[in-house]
């Protein structure tokens, strides 16, 4: 495969720099038929999930695509469905650089991207026009507020993006767990997260009589959270009849990176060093929803391994983002291959 020697390239480069070069060579590749030379096939493995059918039980995590200009190219890499965004109602800048920081001992990154888009209009033209979409491929759209959207206003950002996305997703993403927008992981809370999911979900069931269609929400939360509050989230969930969760967002804890270079620097940490306390995060969660909703797992797949102890933990997906810059397309195959072979043990 060549895709250490592109990681040696890439890494040679500003962490921000290379995610735009590397997307534009996926699209160059795809647009020349040739993104085997990146990925290797992946097995086919149908999971029906929120009601919806998955190709396979590998998906791409939001972020690495927020306007949804890469779906076509991603998608040939093998992913089972594509996250993207997150987006908000208007365009913003997000954080200023620079903002995306490596930390290679670990396998690890730090961002404070600040939920940096071009706006819920200009994403939904990208993915509308997608071949992607028009095939049927499973596309989730991560929603969010914008920075300067008072923290008791929040709900209406949400509101706006879920009316604008609906018809263009197949299930829709509330990113309530950032790091990186002040006040937002405060939705988490009780009586917060009561109020948005029953104005989400209100909304929701009119937009189905609307378009004719039910659209799954799912709920993205932080890995930072104690038993306690776990066990309150999915007691919301429950209540409130959420389609799925994901677990986990990024960390602001910095167990594993002490002392390393960008260690420091301010945002969410992802990779390796979040791969245990993810999991654990996916288990308790699955255990305090007890089958009632789907969990998808995602934070540290490094490897096939750790993939397959997503699903084990008792998630029904699983999703990549770190994993994916420093493995390579290799890992999508790697983690499917290992969570099939799950069934057949």
């Amino acid at each position: 495969m060549i895709y250490p020697l592109l990681r040696h390239l890439f890494f040679s480069l500003d962490a921000e720099t290379a995610h735009s070069v590397g997307m534009a060579g996926i699209d160059f590749l795809d647009a020349a038929g040739v993104t085997c030379l990146l990925a290797s096939p992946v097995p086919r493995d149908p999971r029906r999930v929120m009601g919806i059918d998955f190709p396979n039980p590998v998906g791409l995590a939001a972020g690495l695509d927020k306007n949804g200009e890469h779906v076509n190219a991603l998608a040939a890499l093998g992913f089972g469905f594509i996250e993207v965004g997150t987006v908000t109602p208007r365009p913003q800048p997000g954080n200023p650089k620079p903002r995306l920081f490596r930390i290679p001992a670990q396998q690890a990154i730090v961002n404070r991207m600040g939920f940096n888009n071009d706006g819920v209009d200009k994403l939904l033209a990208n993915v509308v026009g997608a071949q992607f979409t028009r095939r049927g491929g499973v596309l989730g759209i991560n929603i969010g507020k914008n920075f300067d959207t008072p923290i008791e206003k929040a709900a209406d950002d949400y509101l706006v993006c879920l009316d604008r996305v609906y018809a263009a997703a197949s299930y829709v993403t509330v990113n309530i767990s950032s790091p990186n927008t002040r006040n937002l992981r405060d939705l988490q809370n009780d009586d917060a997260l009561d109020a948005l999911l029953g104005r989400l979900k209100a909304a929701q069931a009119g937009l189905a009589d609307r378009h004719g269609k039910y659209v799954p929400l799912a709920l993205k939360i932080a890995p930072d959270l104690e038993d306690e509050q776990i066990q309150a989230i999915a007691d919301l969930l429950r209540r409130h009849r959420m389609d799925g969760v994901i677990a986990t967002n990024t960390t602001v804890s910095r167990v594993g990176v002490e002392g390393l270079p960008n260690a420091e620097q301010t945002g969410g940490l992802s990779g390796a060093p979040l791969t245990a306390r993810s999991t654990a995060v996916v288990r308790r969660l699955a255990a305090a929803l007890a089958g009632e909703l789907p969990v998808i797992g995602v934070g540290g797949i490094l490897s096939g391994a750790d993939a397959a102890a997503k699903i084990a933990a008792g998630a029904s997906l699983v999703q990549c983002y770190t994993g994916f810059i420093y493995r390579g397309p290799q890992l999508i195959a790697e983690a499917a291959a290992a969570i099939a072979g799950l069934r057949r043990a």
